[in-house]
Formats: structure tokens, sequence, C-alpha cells
């Protein structure tokens, strides 16, 4: 078995605490869907947001999803590099998995403006 990075972002159009939270979940069950995983496979997540998200941990949403053993899994928030023109009001993810699958069958999830990070990735699933 390998560990395995994949990543996955979305952006925001409020600094909220429910809008950060709602879109977190949202690209977290995605990631999640495509990559067929459970709570046991994660290794640990990391989060990081840009400069003008700061009203909550994204992290807290995993707390927010369906299923048993979330809370076991191992979480870190961090501040994006602040990059001239750089994508405004992202919440990006790292998730190490245990898998069996080849890196190439890893579905990176880019979800809303974040298309625009990897657009090579996006046409995935």
């Amino acid at each position: 078995m390998a560990v395995r990075g994949v990543r996955g972002a979305i952006t925001v159009e409020k600094d909220t605490k429910e809008e950060v939270l709602e879109a977190t979940k949202l690209m977290l069950e995605e990631i999640i869907a495509r990559n067929e995983l459970r709570a046991e496979d994660i290794g640990s997540m990391i989060f990081t947001t840009t400069e003008d998200v700061s009203s909550v941990f994204p992290a807290q949403a995993v707390r927010m999803l369906d299923g048993e053993g979330w809370e076991f899994v191992p979480l870190m928030c961090a501040r994006e590099i602040p990059v001239s023109g750089a994508l405004p009001m992202c919440v990006r993810v790292m998730m190490h998995v245990n898998t069996e699958k080849a890196a190439s069958d890893i579905q990176h999830v880019f979800l809303r403006d974040a298309v625009k990070l990897r657009p090579d990735l996006t046409n995935q699933g």
C-alpha cells in the first residue's frame, strides 16, 4: 500500500463561517466520492486558506462529514503564501491517503474558480 497525496481546492464568495464550512464540506465530499475513500484511509489532511479567508478553520468541516472515524483524522490549517495575483478567497486541502491506487488513478478536485489552479486536472471523473 502506498501513501498518495490527494489535492482539492474551492473558492468562496464571502468569508463567513457558514460559507467556508459548507464549501469545504462540498469539496471534501467530492474528493471522498471520486476516490472511494473512508476515514480510515486518511493519514492526515492539511488545509490552507488565502489571506482573505479567516472566519473559521476549514478543517472543522471534516467533523461535519457523514460516517464513522472522521474524529480520528489528524488535521492542520495554515495560510497560503501571499503571492501577488494569486487566486483569492480559496480553501485548499492536501490529503495523505493510504491506497492501492496508482498516482495516475487519484482524482484531484478543483471546484468553482479553483479550476483555474489546475486546468489539467479538472476534467477528471
